[in-house]
C-alpha cells in the first residue's frame, strides 16, 4: 500500500511544486493586466471600479504612440538585417568547409553569451569613432548586429532538419545553385525563417541595455517606460504593457500556427511518398 502511495504522493508533490513555479511566473503579468483596469489607478487592493478609462488615456497619449512607431520601425529593420546576414551565415556553417569553420561558430554565438551592456557600450565607441550621430538608425543597427546570432542559430537549425534529397533532384534535373536555393531550399525554410523573425522581433521590441547606449533624441518604447517609471508608476504603463502582452500572444499564435501546418504538410508528404515509389515499382 504505502509502494503505490508514493508515487501518488510524488507526483501531487511535484504538480503543487509546478503550480508554484506557474503562479510565480504569471501572476505578476496577471496583477499587471487587472490592474490596467482599475479604476483607482495603480493604488488600492482588491481593484475596484474597473474601467477603460486608462486605455482612452493611453489612446490620446502620443508620446506613448510615436515611441510605439519608433519600436515598430527598428524592429522591423532589425528583422531584415540579422535575416540577411544570419541566413549566409548559416548557410556557410551547414553546406561550406573553411578553415577556420569551428572558430567561427563559436563566435556566431558571442553576442548571446555577452551582457547587453558590453555590447550596447562596444557599438557606441565604434558609431562615435566613425562620426555618426546616435538616431534611431544607430539603434536598428545596433539590434541587427546584436541578433544576428540568433537568427544563424535558428536557421542553421532548420538547415539541419531539411531532407536534401529534394535540393540534390532539382540540381540532377538542371537547375543551377541559385535556382534551386530559391525554389527549394528558401521555401522549406519557411517556418524557420517565421520562426527567427517573430523572435528577433520581439527581443529588438523590448531591448533596453543597447539601445540605451545608442539612443539620440527620439526614444523607443522599453525607454519612454523606464524613464516614466521613475517618476513614478501609472496606468497607462498598465495599460500599454497589456496591449505589448496581447500583440506578443498574437505572434506565438501565429508561429504555431505557421509551424502546425508545416509539420501536417510535412506528415503528408512523407505519407506520399512510400506510395508513390510503391506505384513505380509495380
Amino acid at each position: 500500500m504505502s509502494d503505490q502511495a508514493t508515487p501518488f504522493h510524488r507526483s501531487r508533490a511535484l504538480g503543487v511544486y509546478a503550480m508554484l513555479v506557474y503562479a510565480f511566473l504569471y501572476l505578476p503579468i496577471i496583477v499587471l493586466v487587472v490592474y490596467s483596469f482599475n479604476g483607482e489607478g495603480v493604488g488600492g487592493f482588491p481593484p475596484r471600479g474597473l474601467t477603460l478609462g486608462w486605455y482612452r488615456t493611453l489612446l490620446s497619449d502620443a508620446a506613448i504612440w510615436g515611441t510605439v512607431l519608433n519600436s515598430l520601425l527598428v524592429a522591423a529593420a532589425a528583422v531584415c538585417i540579422a535575416l540577411g546576414l544570419g541566413l549566409p551565415a548559416a548557410l556557410a556553417l551547414d553546406r561550406a568547409s573553411f578553415p577556420g569553420k569551428a572558430v567561427f561558430r563559436r563566435l556566431v554565438l558571442l553576442p548571446l553569451i555577452l551582457p547587453g551592456v558590453i555590447t550596447g557600450l562596444s557599438l557606441l565607441m565604434l558609431f562615435v569613432s566613425g562620426g555618426m550621430k546616435l538616431s534611431l538608425l544607430t539603434i536598428t543597427l545596433g539590434h541587427g548586429t546584436a541578433l544576428i546570432s540568433v537568427a544563424t542559430t535558428e536557421l542553421f537549425a532548420g538547415l539541419q532538419k531539411l531532407d536534401r534529397a529534394q535540393e540534390e533532384a532539382s540540381l540532377d534535373l538542371g537547375a543551377n545553385h541559385w535556382t534551386t536555393f530559391r525554389r527549394v531550399t528558401l521555401p522549406n525554410l519557411r517556418v524557420s525563417l517565421v520562426a527567427a523573425g517573430l523572435l528577433i522581433f520581439t527581443l529588438s521590441m523590448d531591448e533596453i541595455a543597447v539601445s540605451f547606449f545608442l539612443i539620440g533624441r527620439e526614444n523607443t518604447l522599453p525607454l519612454e517606460i523606464w524613464s516614466r517609471l521613475r517618476r513614478g508608476i501609472t496606468p497607462e504603463i498598465n495599460a500599454i504593457s497589456t496591449v505589448i502582452l496581447v500583440f506578443s500572444i498574437g505572434l506565438i499564435v501565429v508561429w504555431y500556427h505557421l509551424r502546425t501546418r508545416s509539420l501536417k504538410t510535412e506528415e503528408g508528404a512523407g505519407a506520399l511518398l512510400p506510395s508513390t515509389l510503391e506505384g513505380e515499382r509495380a
